[in-house]
């Protein structure tokens, strides 16, 4: 996901983009129709590796692409009332094949000409940087970034394997018809992967664009304690997530929502509570080499 949100939020956004899941179980879906037969486990299985590709190249193509995202992170106590509430924005782009965030308004204000500048430039230094990188040094980080997304879709894989499934239904969102998954961990699972050792604690229901086989929106649950790291942090049990993607451009499907309520505690001292909502929009393509000028030098062009 994005870089720069905190880590309970990249740790549960990462499994989702892997396909992964409700509460005892979510919002009802409408039952099958008569005329629409129930996917079997195998083609489930099938279908979430289809949309692990599909969303491979929908990477790809975000590449291609700045939007805007809001995120609003509030702070609550142990009976839910607010403490603290921090709002920010920014244009997010893709520099050279890194995504960078470019901080554009604090709490729904927008930022100061300093400040504005400030970020302006470090953008710009980034870009820069990138123009003036040895071809060695593209190629081993462009490997390095390879090799991360082909882990990505080897997690997403997995999921296909460590689940039972259960086919609920057709249900139409924004217009169109989506096949809904329940998936619930499968007794007595192995993990092939390091990484897949989570799937245990999570149950899921995903939401799959009938015709296009694009994930439209997963609602995750965890329902066991999760633990990373030597006594750094654990989320509990009852921490949820729900994300949702939209079809920009008729041409891919991109992240537009997130909504995130999750019980941390790090160094197993501190408990957070945080209500967490991501708004991304305003998808337009992107150069990765274009310029960005201070304000300064545009008043000075003048």
């Amino acid at each position: 996901m994005h870089p720069g949100r905190c880590i309970p939020i990249l740790f549960l956004t990462g499994l989702a983009l892997a396909q992964a899941v409700p509460a005892a179980q979510p919002q009802a879906a409408t039952a099958a129709s008569a005329s629409t037969a129930a996917l079997s486990q195998d083609q489930i299985r099938e279908l979430i590796r289809t949309t692990a590709d599909n969303d491979m190249e929908n990477d790809k193509k975000l590449r291609n692409y700045t939007y805007t995202e809001r995120q609003q992170v509030r702070k609550l106590d142990g009976q839910g009332n607010v403490k603290s509430t921090e709002i920010k924005t920014s244009d997010v782009m893709e520099i050279y094949g890194e995504q960078v965030e470019k901080l554009v308004a604090k709490d729904d204000k927008p930022l100061s000409e300093k400040d504005a500048n400030k970020e302006d430039e470090k953008i710009q230094k980034l870009i820069d940087k990138r123009k003036n990188e040895s071809d060695e040094d593209r190629r081993k980080r462009e490997e390095k970034q390879e090799k991360e997304r082909e882990q990505d879709r080897q997690f997403v894989k997995e999921v296909a394997d460590a689940y039972n499934f259960t086919f609920v239904g057709i249900e139409s969102l924004d217009g169109r018809d989506n096949y809904v998954i329940d998936g619930d961990p499968k007794p007595g699972y192995e993990p092939h992967l390091k990484e897949a050792k989570i799937l245990p604690k999570f149950r899921f229901r995903a939401w799959v664009d009938k015709d296009e086989s694009q994930w439209k929106k997963v609602d995750i649950q965890c329902i066991d304690t999760v633990s990373w790291g030597l006594f750094v942090a654990r989320i509990h049990k009852g921490s949820r997530i729900v994300i949702e993607q939209t079809r920009v451009n008729d041409e891919v499907w991109l992240q537009q929502h997130v909504a995130v309520k999750v019980d941390v505690r790090f160094a197993l001292v501190k408990d957070f509570n945080l209500d967490v909502d991501i708004t991304d929009r305003d998808y337009k393509k992107f150069r990765s080499d274009t310029k960005i000028i201070p304000l300064g030098e545009v008043s000075e062009k003048q």
